[in-house]
């Protein structure tokens, strides 16, 4: 498993309605992309990338966050080229999507 030293941004002071996870972009990238998680609530927060097979490739997020919205940078430059699926879980919370690498 990749540990990255990743940087997470929070996006402004407003508190969002919903949990989401947005789409990655760019989408494909080479090697890095953005995601970015909301949160209506404090709480605990994981953000994990898997490869196709369900193997574990990077440990983005894991740990406590303020209500909010955040960006997180992903450098994939470990990684080979191929369709990756990341995933949040926050409370209740699970939401996966499906990115890919190209290089």
């Amino acid at each position: 498993t990749i540990s990255n030293q990743v940087s997470v941004t929070s996006n402004g002071t407003g508190i969002p309605e919903k949990y989401s996870l947005s789409q990655n972009f760019p989408n494909p990238f080479n090697p890095a992309t953005r995601l970015t998680f909301a949160l209506p609530e404090n709480g605990n927060v994981e953000l994990k990338v898997y490869d196709l097979s369900g193997k574990e490739v990077a440990v983005l997020v894991n740990g406590m966050f303020s209500a909010g919205s955040y960006s997180v940078n992903f450098d994939a430059g470990k990684l080979s080229s191929g369709v990756y699926v990341y995933v949040i879980r926050s409370g209740n919370f699970t939401e996966s999507k499906r990115m890919t690498l190209l290089k």
